[in-house]
C-alpha cells in the first residue's frame, strides 16, 4: 500500500511554524511518502519540494485573505477530497487541528496534529479550551516541540502528547547571516534587535518600556524587524515617549541574520510561544539572548538561564536590568553564550525528523 500523507496548513505565514513545515515536509519528501499539500498560499508552492502535491486552490487570490477564511475553504477542499476521491490519507495538521481532526475522523483518516503555541495563550477562553480539549482527544497523535509544553498540554487537555523538538540548520543560517545589507540602524555601542511579529503574543512594548528606562544611561540601539497588527501603537508609544532616535521598526525581512549578525543582544518578550526558532537562531550566530521566562520553550532553550538571561514576563524594569549587567561585564556572558551555541545539537534536522517520519510511519 501506497503511504499518503496530507499535509493541512491552510495560511502559511512567515513564522518559525513555516521553517519547521520547509524542513520536515522536505525530509519526508526523500522518504517512500507521497505528500500532498492543502493550503490556501499557492504563492508559497515554490518553497516546497517539486515532489509535493500542491492540493490547494492553484491562484493568488487567497493569499493575503485571512486565516479563518483560508481555513474554511481548504475546510471544503478536504471535505470533498475524502468524500469523492476516497484518498487513503494519513492528515498531518500543521495548523487548525480541530478542523482537520473533525473532518478527518468523519471519513476514518488517521489524523496526527502538531500544537505550536503554549495552551497558556488562551486558557482565559473557557468555552474554547473546552471544545479543544473535547475534539483534540479524537487524533491519534499530537506533537509539540518542547517539555514543557508536553506537560502544559497534559494539564489543560488531559491529553497525551509526544515531543519532538524543533528541527534545525545551523549551516543554512551561518550562510544567509554573510548577505551584506545596504544599511542598518546599528551605530552605537550596545545594538539590539527584536525578530518577531508585531502582534500581542510578542508584546513589544515591554522591551519599548526598557529602552525608555535605559535610554539616558546607554543611548541604545534597538531594531524591531517584523509586521503585524501593532505596528501603529508601537509607532506611538515610541512617538509619544521620545525613544525614536534608539528605537527603529524596519519592518519584515526574509533574511533577518545579516542584522542579527551585527547586534549585541536579541530579545524575545513574548507573552506565550511554542519552541521559539528565533532564539535557536541567535544562539547559532553565537548572540546574547534576554527572553522572557513565557511558557514555553524559551527556558528549555537557554537552559534555565545558564544560556542566555531570562526575566519575568512584562517587567521591563527586569529587562533593563538584564541589559544594564550584560553592558557592566560583556565578557561574564561569553561562557553563556558558547554554551547555548553548544548544545544546538539537541535541534539536529535529520535526527528530529526522523522523529517525524517514525511517528507518522505508525499510522500509515
Amino acid at each position: 500500500m501506497k503511504k499518503n500523507l496530507l499535509i493541512y496548513i491552510p495560511s502559511i505565514e512567515d513564522g518559525g511554524v513555516e521553517k519547521n513545515l520547509y524542513i520536515i515536509s522536505k525530509y519526508l519528501s526523500k522518504k517512500s511518502v507521497n505528500i500532498s499539500l492543502l493550503t490556501c498560499n499557492f504563492n508559497k508552492k515554490h518553497l516546497f519540494n517539486k515532489s509535493i502535491f500542491y492540493l490547494g486552490p492553484k491562484n493568488n487570490f487567497w493569499n493575503e485573505k485571512s486565516r479563518k477564511i483560508k481555513n474554511l475553504k481548504c475546510m471544503i477542499i478536504l471535505f470533498f477530497n475524502l468524500m469523492f476521491f476516497n484518498k487513503n490519507y494519513v492528515i498531518f495538521a500543521f495548523q487548525s487541528s480541530i478542523t482537520a481532526t473533525i473532518i478527518g475522523k468523519i471519513f476514518g483518516n488517521k489524523v496526527v496534529t502538531r500544537a505550536n503555541s503554549s495552551p497558556s495563550g488562551f486558557t482565559n477562553n473557557v468555552l474554547y479550551c473546552w471544545l479543544y480539549s473535547f475534539f483534540i482527544g479524537f487524533s491519534d497523535a499530537v506533537i509539540v516541540n518542547s517539555n514543557e509544553f508536553s506537560k502544559l498540554f497534559f494539564k489543560t487537555f488531559r491529553k497525551r502528547t509526544i515531543t519532538i523538538l524543533n528541527p534545525f540548520i545551523p549551516a543554512t543560517i551561518k550562510k544567509l547571516s554573510r548577505v551584506k545589507i545596504k544599511k542598518t540602524f546599528f551605530k552605537r555601542n550596545l545594538n539590539i534587535i527584536s525578530v518577531a511579529r508585531l502582534t500581542d503574543q510578542k508584546n513589544h512594548i515591554t522591551q519599548l518600556k526598557a529602552i525608555k528606562y535605559i535610554k539616558n544611561k546607554y543611548n541604545p540601539c534597538l531594531t524591531i524587524i517584523g509586521k503585524g497588527d501593532k505596528e501603529e501603537y508601537l509607532k506611538s508609544y515610541i512617538k509619544e515617549n521620545n525613544i525614536n532616535k534608539n528605537v527603529k521598526l524596519i519592518g519584515y525581512k526574509k533574511n533577518p541574520f545579516p542584522y542579527i549578525i551585527k547586534s549585541d543582544i536579541l530579545i524575545l518578550s513574548s507573552k506565550f510561544e511554542g519552541l521559539p526558532n528565533i532564539l535557536l537562531e541567535a544562539q547559532c550566530l553565537k548572540k546574547y539572548i534576554i527572553s522572557s521566562n513565557c511558557s514555553s520553550g524559551p527556558k528549555e532553550i537557554l537552559m534555565n538561564g545558564k544560556a542566555g538571561d531570562l526575566f519575568k514576563t512584562n517587567d521591563y524594569k527586569e529587562l533593563a536590568n538584564k541589559i544594564n549587567n550584560y553592558c557592566v561585564n560583556k565578557r561574564k556572558y561569553k561562557k553563556k553564550i558558547l554554551l547555548g551555541y553548544k548544545n544546538l545539537q539537541r535541534f539536529n534536522h535529520k535526527k528530529n525528523c526522523q522523529k517525524y517520519y517514525e511517528i507518522l510511519n505508525n499510522f500509515f
